[in-house]
C-alpha cells in the first residue's frame, strides 16, 4: 500500500489532503485544522499510522458519543460504583456540553486547553479541571489503543496547576483534643466507630462496613474486607479502594475493649426489636441492623466537634490525624502506610512527613549522637555566640553546614 500527503490553506482554514491505495483501489481523504501547525502534525501522523498498519479511518463518531455509548459503559464493569458515578458526572456536567459535539478525530491539544481554561474562568476548583483531563486522559488513551484516533491529543494538552488555595489543608488533633471528643461522644450509640477510625486510621467507608467475622478478638486484628460508599445519596457495599486496602490492622487493648462494649450494647438493641432486627452482621449499623450512612457519620462527627469548642477538621482527619500522631511517636512510616492501606510507603512519606518536622529533627540528633559519640564538643567562639557560623575539623558546626545543604538540595528537586 502506497500513501501521499500534502496540506494547503483554503480561506482561513488549513487542509490536509491524504490518499491510500488499497486492493480496492485509491481512496482520498481530507480534514481541515485552524492551525498550519496542528494540520501538520495530523498529516505526519497519520502518514506514520498508514506505514504502521494503524491507521484509523475518518469518523464522525463524536466525542460525547464516544464517552457516553462507548467508553463509560466499559468502564461500569471495571471500576467502583463510586468512580463510575464520578465519571459520569464529570462526563455530564462539563464534557459533554462544551466538547460533546466535536468529532473526536477533530479534537485537538489547543482545544482541549481552551475548555481547561473556560472552567477554570467559570469558578471550578483547579483540582476538579485536572480530574477532568485526567479522565479526557484515559478516555482517549482508550481510543487510540482501538485506532479510532491516531493519538492522545491530552497528552500534549497542559491542565491548569494546583495552587495553594486548590490543595486541602491538613488539619490534625491533639491527643488532648481527640479524648476531649471521644469523651464528648462517648453517650452515642456510634461512639466506638469514631475510636476505631482515629487508633487505626481506616477510612470512613471502610468503618462502616467493618463485620464482626472482620475481628479476631483474641489475635487483636481487624480484616478490612468491605466499605459502605454512597452514590447519589444511596448506599452502596463495596470493596476497599485499592488491593492494598484489603488489609489487616492491628488493634490495641482498649479499642478491644470499645469493641466488646459495642457488641454488648447491640445485642441488647436487637433484643428489643426481635424480628423487626435485620442482622447484617455489621458491627456499626442504624438501630435495625441496616448500613449507616456515610452522610449521617460524617455530620454526627462534625456537629459533636462544633458543640466541643473543638478545632474544625474533617471527619477524613482523623485518618491523618492517626497517621501523624503515629509517625511523632517514632512509628516506622512502612508500619504507618501498611495501616493505612497507601500503595507504596513513598506515597505515606510524601503526604506526612512534612507534617512533622519533627521527626526529622529527631532523626538529625540520633545520627549526630552516633557519629560524634567520644568528641567533645568544641568551644563556641566569639564569632558564633555573635551568630556567624564556625566550622572545625570534627565538624562543630555540622548543624549549619547540614542545614544549607538540605536547603540546597530541596531547591534541586522541587520537594
Amino acid at each position: 500500500m502506497s500513501q501521499r500527503g500534502s496540506i494547503h490553506r483554503r480561506g482561513d482554514v488549513w487542509i490536509a489532503y491524504w490518499r491510500t491505495e488499497t486492493a480496492e483501489g485509491r481512496k482520498q481523504h481530507t480534514k481541515s485544522f485552524r492551525t498550519k501547525k496542528e494540520a501538520q502534525q495530523f498529516l505526519t501522523d497519520t502518514m506514520a499510522a498508514i506505514r504502521g498498519g494503524v491507521f484509523s479511518e475518518p469518523s464522525k463518531v463524536t466525542l460525547g458519543e464516544f464517552l457516553l455509548e462507548r467508553w463509560l459503559p466499559t468502564k461500569k464493569m471495571a471500576v467502583r460504583v463510586s468512580t463510575y458515578a464520578s465519571y459520569r458526572g464529570l462526563v455530564e456536567r462539563h464534557v459533554v456540553p462544551a466538547l460533546g459535539h466535536v468529532q473526536i478525530q477533530q479534537l485537538s491539544a489547543d482545544r482541549l486547553d481552551r475548555f481547561y481554561a473556560d472552567l477554570v474562568a467559570q469558578g471550578l476548583a483547579s483540582k476538579t479541571v485536572r480530574n477532568i483531563h485526567v479522565l479526557l486522559h484515559r478516555a482517549l488513551t482508550d481510543a487510540a489503543r482501538k485506532n479510532l484516533v491516531p493519538r492522545n491529543v491530552a497528552d500534549a494538552a497542559d491542565p491548569p496547576k494546583l495552587n495553594r488555595a486548590d490543595r486541602e489543608e491538613m488539619k490534625t488533633w491533639t491527643p488532648e483534643q481527640l479524648r476531649q471528643f471521644f469523651a464528648g461522644i462517648a453517650n452515642h450509640r456510634l461512639a466506638a466507630a469514631y475510636i476505631l477510625a482515629a487508633t487505626t486510621g481506616m477510612r470512613r467507608g471502610e468503618v462502616l462496613g467493618v463485620r464482626w467475622r472482620d475481628i479476631d478478638f483474641n489475635a487483636r486484628r481487624l480484616h478490612v474486607q468491605q466499605t459502605v460508599l454512597t452514590v447519589e445519596y444511596q448506599i452502596v457495599i463495596g470493596r476497599p479502594k485499592t488491593l492494598r486496602g484489603e488489609r489487616k490492622i492491628a488493634l490495641d487493648d482498649q479499642t478491644i475493649q470499645v469493641l466488646r462494649n459495642h457488641r454488648a450494647a447491640q445485642r441488647q438493641e436487637k433484643q428489643l426489636l426481635g424480628d423487626g432486627y435485620h442482622d447484617q452482621g455489621l458491627v456499626f449499623a442504624r438501630e435495625d441492623g441496616a448500613p449507616v450512612h456515610p452522610d449521617y457519620f460524617s455530620q454526627t462527627f462534625d456537629r459533636t466537634a462544633k458543640r466541643l469548642g473543638l478545632p474544625r477538621i474533617r471527619l477524613h482527619d482523623l485518618r491523618h490525624t492517626h497517621a501523624t500522631l503515629g509517625l511523632a511517636a517514632g512509628v516506622h512510616v512502612k508500619v504507618i502506610s501498611d495501616r493505612l492501606g497507601h500503595a507504596t510507603t513513598s506515597f505515606t512519606q510524601d503526604v506526612y512527613m512534612h507534617a512533622i518536622p519533627a521527626v526529622e529533627e529527631d532523626a538529625a540528633d540520633q545520627i549526630a549522637h552516633i557519629v560524634f559519640k567520644g568528641i567533645s564538643a568544641p568551644e563556641q567562639s566569639d564569632e558564633a555566640t555573635a551568630g556567624q557560623g564556625h566550622a572545625s575539623p570534627a565538624g562543630g558546626d555540622a548543624e549549619g553546614d547540614n542545614r544549607s545543604l538540605d536547603e540546597s538540595y530541596d531547591g534541586s528537586d522541587g520537594r
